[in-house]
């Protein structure tokens, strides 16, 4: 067998954008007079973990914020916009997965955000692309330590019986092809919105849509 891993939500729907005004917002529920404009927030994405990039900034400002309730707050609005907004699969993502799941490939969701992130993301996917779409869905509880430690793909590859030699990750950030590169991951970069322009040096190719045959071609191969 083989599979193929769709390393974040955003992998599925460019939520980047969405992400980035719900930080804004929730700064403002929070009193806090911080605007991160995109370049800002570009400047922020090698890294993964909101609550992380919120407290270094507050660092950096000489500022004390509690972190963890202000990404909390941020959450919560970035489901809101998400569910008021609406959402579509970026570019070839529902037809990879229907492929690789007729050529008998392992389809998995490999996150560590937060559940409720999660599932926010495939129920406005739904029913193009369901939880039932994958043979694993992680979240924030799987592991210990989140992206880019390489915990969370190696626990999806022990979950679904796999080995990395055989396996393709999707990732659409630097942190994320850094976890799937330490886990022994061949890993496509699929960049967002504002992840575009980065340099994957990590990853096998960067595309700017998926290509389903080529994907499960690869993943076929590494098997």
């Amino acid at each position: 067998m083989s599979a193929v891993l769709f390393g974040s939500i955003s992998t599925l729907v460019d939520t980047s954008e969405i992400q980035r005004r719900a930080f804004n917002e929730a700064f403002r529920s929070h009193g806090l007079d911080w605007e991160w404009s995109r370049d800002d927030y570009r400047s922020m994405l090698d890294s993964n973990g909101g609550a992380n990039r919120i407290a270094d900034y507050a660092g950096q400002r000489g500022e004390k914020v509690d972190a963890d309730a202000v990404h909390a707050t941020k959450s919560e609005i970035f489901r809101t916009l998400l569910l008021q907004e609406g959402a579509s699969a970026r570019p070839g993502v529902v037809e990879t997965i229907s492929t690789a799941r007729e050529r008998g490939i392992k389809v998995g969701l490999v996150t560590t955000t937060s559940q409720e992130n999660v599932a926010a993301v495939l129920s406005a996917l739904g029913p193009d692309v369901t939880a039932e779409s994958f043979d694993i869905v992680t979240d924030v509880t799987s592991v210990d330590s989140p992206k880019p430690d390489k915990a969370v793909y190696e626990y999806a590859l022990a979950q679904l019986g796999e080995s990395a030699d055989a396996t393709v990750a999707i990732e659409d950030n630097v942190g994320g092809v850094t976890a799937a590169a330490a886990a022994s991951i061949r890993c496509v970069a699929f960049p967002n919105e504002n992840t575009a322009g980065t340099t994957f040096a990590d990853a096998l190719e960067q595309v700017d849509a998926l290509d389903p045959a080529h994907v499960g071609d690869l993943a076929s191969a590494a098997a």
